[in-house]
């Protein structure tokens, strides 16, 4: 990508953010986010058109590319200001991981499907991206030697968070933001957790990608 077409890509991003704004208000910050991460880099070739509609888009290998309103609105529910680590599960395209590199100095992401794996540290090459550090695992067990992370984001639905992910939450007002099924039912769910104690809060439904056999 010339740098006359990151500019033409960064205006659209720009643009698409003002319109996420105007459905769901954004703190600044999340909207600056947005703005500075390209969409069309995430988008496979054939639907680089739709890329900055507000709508999921298929990426491969039965995974989606969240809408941006729902990347926005997770990361804004995910309380990113001030904390310093976060851990992402289901990394996919890698879209919603170079949004939180933005608010973010260091993000963990986990992925199970190798070849969104390799896709997604390319287009974090291309983008210049350097704080973004990638495994190919089973998300569920989430990535132990970093913990404890300040945040962590979902972004596959679970029936129920797995205590090993609860574990690497940090206990100093650690934040968890994950889509919650229930019944077929998807729920925004934010997890607080203050030492022992989780506290529990249904945001907003959403769409996403359900977890398969135990992993992401």
């Amino acid at each position: 990508m010339t740098d006359f077409q990151r500019r033409v890509e960064l205006q659209k991003s720009a643009k698409m953010a003002a319109e996420i704004d105007r459905v769901f208000p954004l703190d600044e910050r999340v909207k600056r986010a947005i703005a500075e991460v390209p969409r069309e880099i995430f988008v496979p070739a054939g639907f680089r058109f739709h890329a900055y509609r507000l709508e999921a888009l298929p990426l491969g290998s039965d995974q989606w590319i969240s809408s941006p309103l729902t990347v926005a609105k997770m990361t804004q529910y995910l309380m990113p200001f001030g904390a310093d680590s976060v851990l992402e599960i289901g990394c996919g395209s890698g879209y919603q991981a170079a949004v939180l590199s933005r608010l973010f100095r260091r993000v963990f992401s986990v992925e199970r499907i190798e070849k969104l794996v390799k896709e997604a540290k390319e287009r974090f090459k291309e983008l210049g991206i350097s704080n973004i550090n990638l495994r190919y695992s089973d998300g569920l067990l989430g990535w132990r030697e970093f913990a404890p992370y300040e945040r962590i984001l979902f972004s596959a639905s679970v029936s129920e968070v797995p205590r090993a992910i609860f574990e690497q939450l940090s206990p100093e007002w650690g934040v968890l933001v994950a889509p919650v099924d229930k019944g077929g039912v998807q729920t925004i769910t934010r997890f607080v957790k203050k030492g022992e104690t989780i506290e529990r809060e249904e945001l907003d439904e959403c769409q996403f990608v359900a977890t398969r056999k135990g992993t992401l």
